[in-house]
């Protein structure tokens, strides 16, 4: 198996790496994130990767593109207005296409993706999405369940010091994450879990109002 592991940040490999390593699977990570915003945030999370790649052995390949105007240009133009679609319409396909892009044109036969060790992140829609998108390039898809190592990642990636970035990645979901963060009480009252997507839903009433 010659594995191509998508991969979002050095926090969230932790313990991926870790347990592929204890099936005897070593994974060539890939860097391609355009949904990180602002610049600042994206150099961020890409050095802190390469340093701990660096730091545990492990091969990093890094398709370098920040791609702001872009990212926001296309989430606008194919959510219609409806941005709490964003991620399934336009991120996770856009992201999850370009490693297996990849993985064809350089001998990759294996793919897979840290996207689905976030308790965060719509597990089930990305392992659909990725499993059709390795059938239609005529690659394997690895699956794993790495949420259930989830606090024993987290716990490790403070250990080693690495950067813990407090939102998702896009300019919205950094807007949510802060929304969410700091109107806790109005959440208590409306009985509301702070996730981003309910984050949005007051946002958006408030812009309303």
């Amino acid at each position: 198996m010659k594995l191509l592991l998508h991969t979002c940040c050095a926090p969230c490999s932790v313990y991926c790496i870790k347990s592929l390593r204890a099936e005897d699977i070593e994974p060539t990570l890939f860097w391609y994130n355009p949904n990180i915003h602002p610049m600042n945030e994206y150099i961020l999370r890409r050095d802190c990767l390469k340093s701990y790649a660096e730091k545990i052995n492990v091969k990093l390949v890094i398709k370098d593109e920040y791609g702001l105007d872009q990212f926001i240009c296309n989430v606008n133009k194919n959510t219609l207005d409806d941005l709490s679609r964003r991620c399934e319409i336009y991120c996770y396909p856009l992201r999850l296409k370009k490693v297996c892009e990849y993985a064809k044109a350089n001998g990759y036969d294996t793919v897979s993706t840290t996207l689905l060790y976030s308790i965060y992140q719509k597990h089930d829609y990305i392992a659909k999405l990725l499993e059709k998108l390795c059938a239609e390039f005529g690659l394997n898809f690895l699956y794993r369940d790495f949420r259930e190592g989830w606090r024993e990642g987290q716990d490790e990636a403070r250990a080693a010091g690495l950067y813990m970035q407090k939102y998702c990645g896009c300019i919205y979901s950094e807007e949510e994450s802060t929304f969410a963060r700091q109107n806790k009480k109005l959440f208590k009252e409306r009985d509301l879990k702070p996730t981003n997507e309910n984050a949005r839903k007051l946002i958006e009433e408030s812009q309303r109002i």
